[in-house]
């Protein structure tokens, strides 16, 4: 097991950040840590990376204990923290030779243009940090957190700042290092984490609210949602009155959201609902729970 949570509680004077907080991360695993702002991520990253101590439990990354064998620990680890700090004035190929310096990387020249043409640094290796656009010094903290093999990568909000097109390159790595690497990444984007990650942790108000695969968890609703679209205008009343409507939303012309149990397959009593008011249904799609549904709906209790 690369990353193992025991039973961690982090105090910030009263404040609980982190309340019995317990979870594994195996072996070339990519799992997506979630939570609003204030839930608790970065405190967690911090006590991974040993940052900071936890107040209770305990935490191991490659068996090595974040407390009593911190040096080892850092070893193991690749970290991208939220806010990428980096030296400005210097420029991005002299930067990383740095960081592999302090490493004491063998054949670090070598070990720098890997990372230059793993992260695309290529056209920018020979500017300075600080005129760098925000997408290209994120890639820098990438690089920099790879450069000396390590074999858990902890990443705080990866992507921010990237276009569409950078931001396609960048998952594209996670998912090959995910490959040799364990990953562990925070980040607001839904999408990003439906595209990379094999497993999500859901963290709110600093206790662990899910734990599973991102396609167990969209199964897992109790609600389904109708998509229609009549051919004239209808009365939300009417469409409440039928037996197995929770609720229906207009969301534009004649075009309503219809939410019922999951149990209940509802597109068979809106035809008839539909034939019986000799009204015509243009589209009827049942649409697919999002994850960032399930987000809400875990974070919003």
């Amino acid at each position: 097991m690369s990353i193992k949570v025991n039973h961690i509680t982090k105090l910030y004077g009263t404040q609980k950040a982190l309340n019995d907080v317990s979870f594994e991360i195996g072996t070339n695993e990519i799992v997506g840590f979630l939570g609003p702002n204030g839930a608790g991520k970065s405190t967690m990253m911090k006590i991974l990376t040993c940052y900071i101590p936890p107040s209770e439990g305990s935490a191991t990354v490659c068996g090595f204990n974040t407390n009593e064998q911190s040096i080892e620990v850092r070893k193991q680890i690749g970290y991208l923290p939220e806010h990428n700090p980096l030296y400005l004035d210097m420029y991005v190929k002299e930067f990383l030779e740095f960081i592999g310096g302090l490493y004491n990387i063998k054949k670090a020249k070598e070990r720098v243009k890997e990372m230059i043409e793993a992260t695309g640094l290529q056209i920018e290796q020979n500017k300075k940090i600080g005129a760098l656009s925000k997408g290209y010094r994120q890639r820098v903290g990438l690089a920099q957190a790879m450069i000396h093999d390590p074999k858990v990568l902890i990443m705080d909000e990866p992507t921010t700042g990237l276009d569409p097109n950078q931001l396609e390159e960048i998952r594209g790595l996670i998912k090959k290092l995910g490959k040799q690497k364990t990953v562990m990444l925070s980040t607001h984007i839904m999408q990003e984490v439906e595209a990379v990650c094999d497993r999500v942790i859901i963290i709110n108000k600093g206790e662990i609210v899910a734990n599973d695969t991102t396609q167990t968890l969209q199964q897992n609703t109790s609600k389904q949602v109708i998509t229609v679209e009549f051919d004239q205008s209808i009365s939300v009343h009417s469409l409440k009155s039928l037996p197995s409507v929770e609720d229906a939303i207009l969301i534009g012309g004649n075009t309503w959201k219809i939410i019922s149990d999951l149990d209940k397959d509802i597109r068979k009593e809106l035809f008839n609902f539909a034939v019986t008011k000799q009204i015509g249904i243009l589209t009827l799609n049942k649409e697919e729970q999002k994850l960032e549904d399930v987000f809400k709906a875990l974070t919003k209790k």
